[in-house]
This record gives structure tokens, C-alpha cells and sequence, in this order.
């Protein structure tokens, strides 16, 4: 016998053939299993109560990637969230279409600006000529190390969560960066410093990531997108790739800690900006007078960390580590 229970769902619609108010949030009750998905309830919605409901679903099994959603304000696959699960850890249920997508209608997302991105990265391998017979041939743990990336299903979940995303859409994004990684590491690719090169200096490239993890926690895959671009980082400084803000904002942020325990933010502005760069020092100075006037400008001369030898030693025993 099934286990019913009674849920209360808000959904956020939106239909684009309206010229006034046409996003709103529409209340929904209903009684379906107790161990029913997030999906199973909006497609009872679509079928039972409210036939004009659009959303986008295919395989329910968390393998396609169509049924993306924010689901209390997080990102998810709402064919692998249960209702019980959300509604006994939040005590409320709100359904929104993907963030960082134009919406087309209801839950139903463009991926086009998605797409987009992952062209920028060139997806596809380019290897320096045909084998001599056969095909290239990777190693089993070279390709178990690609893994990582190539489970990445396409869902634009970590690109919906992107905080860098929502103030900058030049960002190249999580997805798209992710996949950058899976080509960077093959061996047969011929086009890896290239690839680097690029992704280093381009606005909108690996430097912008604010690590602020928020791909690694909803990707439904465990790709990680964040620690691959992290990855990504560490190899364009082993090529030799430094000229840029974000290694200089990176390594003054490091050698700024290791000689006062603690982080002068005066120094650390103008040496990403680049003591040569006339122009974007420049652009510096209104943001200095604005946080003059907050009080919030740093001080010239940096405090020192009460401890500072205990964060000087943490360092040495890192770098030791990494000898």
C-alpha cells in the first residue's frame, strides 16, 4: 500500500508572452508517495493540476542532465532529490528554473550562453598528426584521471551556483573550465601549453575562480569543477605563464602572509594590478578614496600577526613537503 503524504510546493513561473507581471510565484498541494523525487511531484503537477507547467526532464536517473533547478535556493537535479529530504531538513519547498541562464519559460532554461562557453575552451582533442597505425592509445591511469571530468553530465548546475557568474558573465565558468582540464591532461592532445596560455590570459579565464566551492558542493557528479581549475593554475605557473593579475594577486597574497603572519592589502591591490600597468593603477585610486572615506582603508604600513613565527614555521614545513 502507498505511503502518501501532503506537500506544499511554490514554483516559480514565468511566461514571456506577458507584457506585464510575468514572473510569479504559484502555490501547489498535493498528496503523492512519501519517497517520490522533487521530479515525480512536478510532473504530477504538469499532469494532474496544472497542464501550462513547463519543465524539462528525459531519463530520471541523473544521467542526462535536463531536470536542473534551484531547489531552496541551492542547485540541483530534482530527479535525485527526494521531497521527504528537503522538506523535513528545510520545512519548505521552492522550486526556481537554473540561475545564470536566461529563463524561456516556467523551469525551462536556454543553455545557449552554456554552450557558448564550452566552445570558447575548444572541446575537442588535437593531436599533432595521425598515429602510425591504429589509433593514439592513453594509459588506463591517464584515463582514470580524466574521469574526474568527462562524468560531468552537462546539467549547468555548477554554472547556475557560480558566484562569479552572477557578477561577471565574461568568466569562461565552472562547466566549461572543467572541460578545458579534461583536454589539458590528455596525453594525446599536442595543444596543452596553448591551451594554457590561453586560459591564462584571457579575461575571464582560470584566475577568476574565487574558490568559493560552490560547483564542488551541487555538481551531481563529483567532478569538482573548482579543484580542476585550481589544477589548471598550478600548471600554467610550471610552464612559466606568471605575467598575469591572478598569479601576482596569488603569490603577493602567499609571500604577503609568510613575512607579516598576516595579509597587507595595500601592496597586495597594486602588485595585481602590476606596478607597470599606468592605466589600471589609476583605476585604483577611486576605490582607495571610497575606502578612505568608509574608514575601511588599510593601514600603509602592515600589522604584524601576534604569532607570526608559528605562520612562518607552517610555511617552511609546507614547502619542505613540497620539495
Amino acid at each position: 500500500e502507498a505511503i502518501l503524504m501532503q506537500v506544499s510546493i511554490r514554483v516559480k513561473r514565468y511566461d514571456p508572452e506577458l507584457t506585464e507581471n510575468n514572473s510569479w510565484w504559484q502555490d501547489y498541494k498535493l498528496g503523492i508517495h512519501a519517497n517520490a523525487t522533487i521530479l515525480d511531484a512536478l510532473i504530477k503537477i504538469r499532469e494532474e493540476v496544472d497542464g501550462g507547467l513547463a519543465l524539462r526532464c528525459a531519463c530520471r536517473a541523473s544521467i542526462c542532465g535536463s531536470c536542473g533547478m534551484r531547489v531552496n535556493g541551492r542547485a540541483r537535479l530534482v530527479c535525485k532529490t527526494r521531497l521527504k529530504e528537503i522538506i523535513q531538513k528545510d520545512g519548505e519547498l521552492n522550486i526556481e528554473p537554473l540561475a545564470n541562464h536566461s529563463v524561456i519559460r516556467d523551469l525551462v532554461v536556454s543553455f545557449d550562453s552554456f554552450f557558448s562557453k564550452i566552445k570558447e575552451i575548444t572541446p575537442y582533442l588535437t593531436p599533432k598528426s595521425e598515429p602510425d597505425k591504429g589509433e593514439f592509445v592513453a594509459s588506463n591511469e591517464s584515463m582514470e584521471n580524466l574521469l574526474k571530468s568527462m562524468n560531468c553530465i552537462m546539467c549547468g548546475v555548477c554554472v547556475s551556483d557560480c558566484t562569479v557568474l552572477e557578477v561577471d558573465k565574461k568568466f569562461i565558468g565552472p562547466a566549461a573550465l572543467a572541460k578545458a582540464w579534461r583536454f589539458v591532461e590528455d596525453p594525446r592532445d599536442d595543444k596543452k601549453s596553448q591551451r594554457i596560455n590561453y586560459l591564462n590570459d584571457t579575461e575571464g579565464g582560470i584566475w577568476d575562480c574565487t574558490r568559493c566551492l560552490q560547483c564542488v558542493e551541487v555538481c551531481p557528479k563529483d567532478v569538482a569543477p573548482m579543484d580542476r581549475i585550481m589544477e589548471m593554475r598550478e600548471t600554467a605557473i610550471r610552464l612559466g605563464y606568471k605575467n598575469t593579475p591572478g598569479y601576482r594577486h596569488s603569490e603577493t597574497f602567499y609571500r604577503s602572509v609568510k613575512k607579516h603572519g598576516r595579509l597587507n592589502e595595500t601592496l597586495l591591490a597594486i602588485n595585481s594590478a602590476g606596478w607597470t600597468n599606468i592605466p589600471r593603477l589609476i583605476d585604483l585610486i577611486p576605490i582607495g578614496f571610497k575606502a578612505l572615506i568608509k574608514g575601511k582603508l588599510p593601514p600603509i604600513i602592515p600589522h604584524k600577526a601576534e604569532k607570526k613565527e608559528a605562520i612562518k614555521n607552517i610555511y617552511v614545513k609546507v614547502e619542505k613537503e613540497d620539495e
